[in-house]
């Protein structure tokens, strides 16, 4: 026997029970939410354009560039160079820490002929990397012939 009250179907007309639900629908919620989300998405984008003006002129002086990167080339004899200055490998260290001092920012780009070994060109760089710079770079050609460099590392 079921424990609990017996009932009838006189408690309810329909003989089912009428006591409120205590669950939340969020289908409704939901729905609503989606509709508003693709409705942003696709506002969002037009709110960021600007509106087009004719900017003033002005005599002030223009802002820096970024100054010109130094060059250490490694020729097919494995001599090294900086911009178009030869040196040895045991002089050239000297020389590129007076850059560093110079210019603790500057940025390096080594550039080494084809025909060097490879080892040789991770010596220049061992070199360039004794003298404090950390931002140094491969510069390789591309296929179309134009040099092309690799990023700072």
């Amino acid at each position: 026997m079921a424990m609990g009250t017996a009932r009838s179907a006189s408690d309810d007309e329909d003989g089912l029970d009428a006591t409120p639900m205590s669950e939340i629908n969020v289908t409704p919620m939901v729905d609503v939410m989606l509709v508003l989300l693709i409705i942003f998405m696709v506002a969002a984008p037009l709110m960021t354009t600007g509106v087009p003006v004719q900017l003033p002129k002005t005599t002030a002086a223009k802002v820096a560039q970024s100054q010109k990167p130094l060059e250490v080339s490694i020729d097919k004899d494995g001599n090294p160079f900086i911009a178009k200055d030869g040196f040895t490998p045991e002089t050239i260290l000297p020389r590129l820490k007076q850059l560093r001092g110079e210019n603790p920012d500057q940025v390096v780009l080594v550039r080494g002929d084809r025909d060097v070994p490879y080892g040789k060109i991770m010596e220049v760089m061992g070199l360039v990397g004794q003298a404090g710079f950390t931002k140094v770079s491969l510069i390789a050609q591309s296929a179309g012939g134009a040099p092309a460099a690799g990023t700072p590392r």
